[in-house]
């Protein structure tokens, strides 16, 4: 998506109360969170500014925040660029996984309500796969995950995870060869809600962890491979 589509998708009332670079990077990680801006993507001082209102200090702050975040990549002389995550960055977000998610599924007691909208998350993304929708079943994928971190109640560590799923999206692009990477990941999705709601939480921990290093290996793989086709010299 352009950034003139984005712009066209911020909600202009909300824009208006915009005085802080922390709100504007809040705005643009959700933005590449949700798909609708891709690796490479170039963000427009001029645009950006004009149409939050802001100036280009404020906006500045905000690209600095998700530079540090490795979302977005400031190149000398040509501007700022949505991120595109290699392997290290890969293996960080992993780190960040393995630690916040099976924990939360293993000391949280969700509600019947939580449940509920585990269940719907996990019943869109079967019909996602049903219909060959490889962004509806990584949209799925994001919102089960969120919905996991959720259960901890930490504004925290929500916040964190919100981060962690913007550096995922862009990591969702490099599979765009590989459009069957989602589609063995909605079983394990539906294992997990299914031992939440049975009651089980040590089970559905251990089925989060063996889903996260099996994804972290295939990503890994994925990128390796297109670095020795992009460089023959590795051959």
């Amino acid at each position: 998506m352009s950034v003139n589509a984005l712009l066209e998708d911020l909600d202009p009332d909300t824009s208006r109360h915009a005085h802080t670079g922390a709100w504007i990077a809040a705005v643009l990680r959700r933005r590449i969170a949700q798909g609708l801006l891709t690796p490479g993507s170039k963000l427009s001082e001029q645009a950006l500014s004009a149409s939050l209102g802001v100036s280009r200090n404020t906006l500045r702050e905000a690209f600095s925040t998700l530079a540090g975040e490795s979302v977005v990549e400031r190149i000398p002389n040509r501007g700022v660029f949505v991120a595109a995550p290699g392997a290290e960055e890969v293996r960080e977000i992993y780190r960040v996984r393995r630690l916040i998610e099976p924990a939360a599924v293993l000391w949280s007691t969700p509600t019947e309500r939580e449940l509920e909208a585990m269940d719907a998350i996990v019943e869109h993304a079967q019909q996602a796969r049903a219909a060959g929708s490889v962004p509806d079943m990584a949209d799925a994928n994001q919102a089960l995950h969120q919905a996991v971190v959720a259960l901890t109640g930490s504004s925290s560590l929500q916040l964190l995870m919100e981060r962690v799923l913007a550096q995922m999206r862009l990591v969702f692009h490099a599979m765009s060869a590989a459009p069957d990477f989602h589609t063995h990941y909605v079983q394990r999705n539906i294992d997990i809600v299914a031992r939440l709601r049975a009651g089980r939480p040590a089970e559905a921990a251990e089925v989060l962890r063996g889903y996260l290093d099996d994804a972290e290996a295939e990503l890994l793989g994925h990128l390796g491979a297109q670095h020795t086709t992009a460089d023959p010299s590795t051959n």
